[in-house]
């Protein structure tokens, strides 16, 4: 069995004391690729950094995340593009619209976001976005560009069963789900029962989002698999099914070319 990790940030400082230690943990429990997304230029040296340590089970995306656009955007949209130039990313992410905390700069979160999807076009990448309180604003603003040419994931994708019919007339997406799907409440597992096993792809979102049964405490990727195995009980599949149709949905969405032995 292998597992896909598509969105870990196990290069942020919450895993300094023990990284080593978790990912020996990851590996232990089956997954053979992390995809590292990108917050803004403080986060990118962190990243390219663990990515360096092992390039077959690391990838990283490039992109400005939404609640880090403030009046500086422009100057780390061209820098975060020039980066893009010289280091092979796998996606353009994490970047959307979070109009949750703030809405100062809605704007300008929508200038730097539709900038970055253009990337995406222009590289031929896949799209990792992350959406709060702004689902009506982000399709709205996928609307401009050609349906042909958007692909990606949804990051954390918490929407309803017909929220994700429309995404699927504006590109070829997919649907992130982490731990989210494991709270009581959340009304995910739901959604999921109804979205065809082939348009989801495994996410942890560590250090955030913990799954059950550890939630409360930090999260890390080795916990992707009791995401996996909820839906597998969700969709009443083996975990080696789940396992399997996502981690293909994986490799064909980022164009995944190596694999950890």
């Amino acid at each position: 069995m292998i597992l896909i990790d598509t969105h870990s940030h196990i290069y942020e400082d919450d895993f300094n004391e023990d990284r080593n230690e978790a990912i020996s943990r990851l590996l232990s429990n089956n997954v053979k690729k992390v995809l590292l997304p990108n917050i803004d230029l403080d986060s990118l040296p962190k990243m390219l950094a663990l990515e360096q340590t092992d390039t077959t089970l690391f990838s990283s995306m490039i992109g400005l995340h939404p609640t880090s656009v403030n009046e500086s955007y422009k100057t780390q949209l061209s820098a975060l593009y020039d980066s893009s130039i010289h280091h092979n990313y796998c996606a353009i992410g994490e970047i959307g619209l979070d109009f949750y905390w703030d809405r100062t700069f809605e704007k300008e979160q929508i200038i730097a976001f539709e900038e970055q999807v253009d990337w995406s076009i222009q590289k031929n990448l896949p799209l990792a976005l992350h959406v709060r309180k702004a689902l009506p604003e982000t399709i709205a603003s996928l609307k401009k560009f050609d349906k042909n040419k958007l692909h990606g994931v949804f990051h954390s994708f918490s929407g309803s069963y017909e929220m994700s019919q429309e995404i699927a007339r504006i590109g070829d997406f997919y649907y992130g789900i982490n731990g989210v799907v494991t709270f009581k409440n959340a009304g995910v597992a739901d959604v999921v029962k109804n979205i065809p096993l082939d348009r989801i792809v495994l996410e942890t979102d560590c250090p955030y989002l913990t799954p059950v049964p550890f939630r409360g405490k930090r999260n890390e990727t080795s916990y992707i698999k009791y995401i996996a195995e909820k839906i597998a009980t969700i969709k009443e599949l083996s975990v080696e099914a789940v396992a399997h149709q996502t981690t293909k949905n994986a490799i064909e969405l980022f164009h995944i070319s190596s694999i950890k032995e």
